[in-house]
């Protein structure tokens, strides 16, 4: 089989890209660093450099493949975030159209039900949209909870304020997502390919109240009784810029955390809960989390 894998050597994409070749199967990774080319032929791989945003390079990529995953690149530095995203979703949908692709798998985000006030993740509402519009292509949207790895973003937080925290409610429950089994997921779809038409399946590898992410990477970093703050949105927005994000970004992700701490974010995972969890829980990452935290 043919597979092409957007996403460079990212967290989840790489794995994706490891099982696959593991697999004996041909893979194709984008990448719009030329300097990538090595890492990615290292592992079996053939790397196409160019970029999402050029639809003939991408059409020209996907030509011949059997499946191919598709996920849209932060662009931090982006006037207009989910107009972005949304338009990364239009380019990948005219490049499947020309170039004949029938299956895809999508990477997507619990939330992307929403058509608007749930940050970046409402520009994922529209990548789903044009993909589905997609005559007689098979598409499988991934809806991942919470990626641990954003903890990483409360580094700083807890080294020079001693606290963890955001705008996601009074003790919320968060549904949280380990890249690993993000990939898992991805393979097994890309590997069966008995996805038809359109259809989304919600991934999560754990689930905790605020209070307990505190205290889980707070006793593996040493500080057991290490709080979680509840932030005001225009605290948590200010914190970010002061942080370093684009006034942008701060925007959209304090209006995530806000369809968050009012459970919309959350609403249709709730209805629609997998049967099973991922295998990487909490626990297992708060020791990554402890390493970085002690690097």
């Amino acid at each position: 089989m043919k597979y092409v894998i957007t996403g460079s050597l990212g967290n989840i994409s790489k794995p994706i890209t490891q099982k696959l070749v593991a697999a004996g199967h041909q893979v194709t990774v984008i990448s719009s660093k030329a300097d990538k080319t090595a890492e990615i032929e290292a592992i079996g791989a053939k790397a196409a450099i160019g970029s999402v945003e050029d639809i003939a390079f991408l059409t020209k990529t996907f030509v011949g493949a059997d499946a191919i995953y598709t996920m849209v690149p932060p662009k931090w530095d982006a006037a207009d975030w989910k107009g972005y995203i949304a338009h990364i979703g239009q380019n990948y949908a005219e490049a499947i159209k020309s170039s004949g692709v029938k299956k895809v798998v999508n990477l997507s985000s619990i939330g992307a039900h929403m058509p608007d006030g749930c940050g970046p993740v409402s520009g994922i509402f529209y990548v789903e949209k044009v993909l589905n519009e997609l005559v007689g292509v098979d598409v499988k949207h991934l809806r991942p909870g919470f990626f641990y790895g954003n903890f990483y973003g409360n580094i700083s937080m807890i080294k020079h304020a001693g606290i963890i925290g955001g705008n996601y409610g009074v003790n919320s429950t968060l549904v949280l997502s380990s890249t690993n089994d993000i990939a898992t997921a991805a393979v097994e779809e890309l590997l069966g390919l008995t996805f038809k038409d359109k259809s989304v399946r919600y991934l999560a590898s754990d689930e905790r109240t605020t209070n307990e992410i505190a205290q889980i990477l707070g006793t593996a970093i040493g500080k057991p009784e290490l709080p979680w703050i509840d932030f005001k949105d225009e605290d948590a927005e200010g914190g970010m810029i002061g942080a370093g994000l684009s006034a942008e970004v701060a925007k959209n992700y304090t209006e995530m955390g806000k369809a968050l701490r009012e459970g919309k974010m959350t609403e249709d995972f709730q209805k629609n809960r997998p049967s099973t969890f991922g295998t990487t829980k909490l626990t297992d990452f708060a020791k990554e989390f402890a390493f970085a935290f002690n690097a």
